[in-house]
């Protein structure tokens, strides 16, 4: 009953304040309704119908983001105007990323290799973002500009943290600075 009350407040409050809403990971709470085999169910269900009802209601725009778009609800996407889709990037792009995350303020060593982290590393944007605030944060703890050494410590532990098991052959050329 909480979600339905939090759900109509969210609306009414978008329509008196004409703003945008943004759902993240929209898959969590649009998804595919199921067969009811016990009250956690039908709650879910009736959940789903209730933003159903809100969404159609709601004359504003709303933004959502999702990487499970298969998870959603076949009956929103009738609601929805617009789905854009976004490729996870390429080393070209992962490229563009890794040059242009750092801020103009953030002291960059000569050494950093961004064909290499480009090249090496397929992951996405987020993940880029994670690793260039920990290597910094190093970087700052050492009172020395961002090196390949931050950088690579940072995506050891980045990896980590996302649960992939990396061997020190996996960082390449730069798998020495990960004393």
């Amino acid at each position: 009953g909480e979600t339905e009350i939090n759900l109509n407040q969210v609306f009414n409050e978008a329509k008196k304040s004409n703003v945008i809403l943004f759902f993240d990971e929209t898959d969590a709470i649009l998804g595919k309704r199921t067969e009811v085999k016990d009250a956690h169910d039908k709650n879910a269900n009736l959940e789903t119908a209730y933003l159903l009802q809100k969404m159609e209601e709601y004359d504003g725009i709303t933004v959502m983001t999702t990487n499970y778009k298969e998870n959603i609800d076949s009956a929103f996407f009738r609601r929805i105007s617009y789905v854009i889709h976004f490729a996870f990037p390429d080393a070209t792009a992962r490229k563009s990323i890794w040059q242009g995350i750092f801020p103009h303020e953030t002291p960059l060593d000569d050494d950093l290799d961004f064909d290499y982290l480009a090249r090496q590393f397929e992951i996405a944007g987020g993940s880029i973002k994670n690793i260039a605030v920990a290597a910094a944060f190093m970087a700052a703890r050492d009172g020395q500009a961002v090196s390949m050494r931050h950088i690579i410590r940072a995506v050891r532990y980045e990896m980590a943290k996302q649960g992939k098991v990396m061997r020190r052959e996996d960082y390449g050329e730069y798998s020495y600075l990960l004393k």
